[in-house]
């Protein structure tokens, strides 16, 4: 809306016992100003908006270059010890008796 002077007209209208009746509860020239201040929140939100797309545009474009700059040669993965499988029945001498020791014995007896 422009700045400058308007005339306003409030009117409210009403029925009762079906018969329509209107008031004008206001009659005036009201004033419209221009922006107050240089300051406002729309612009203290867009300028927030702006700084954090220009910030995921410049993360974005690092792992594109980050990307482009890799070594396409990969070093040879080691390989990993994940233990030693014992047989050696002297070593579970411990689990004698237990649930262990009984599903051993049952897949001796099955490979056999």
């Amino acid at each position: 809306m422009q700045p400058g002077s308007f005339d306003l007209v409030g009117t409210i209208i009403y029925e009762i016992d079906h018969n329509a009746y209107q008031n004008v509860f206001y009659n005036g020239t009201i004033e419209v100003t221009g922006p107050g201040g240089l300051l406002s929140v729309e612009s203290v939100f867009l300028f927030c908006l702006g700084v954090a797309l220009l910030g995921l545009l410049g993360f974005w474009i690092r792992g594109q270059i980050q990307n482009l700059s890799k070594k396409t040669k990969r070093a040879p993965k080691s390989k990993v010890e994940v233990g030693t499988p014992t047989t050696n029945a002297s070593k579970d001498e411990w689990l004698q008796g237990t649930a262990y020791t009984q599903s051993q014995s049952n897949k001796l007896k099955k490979k056999k």
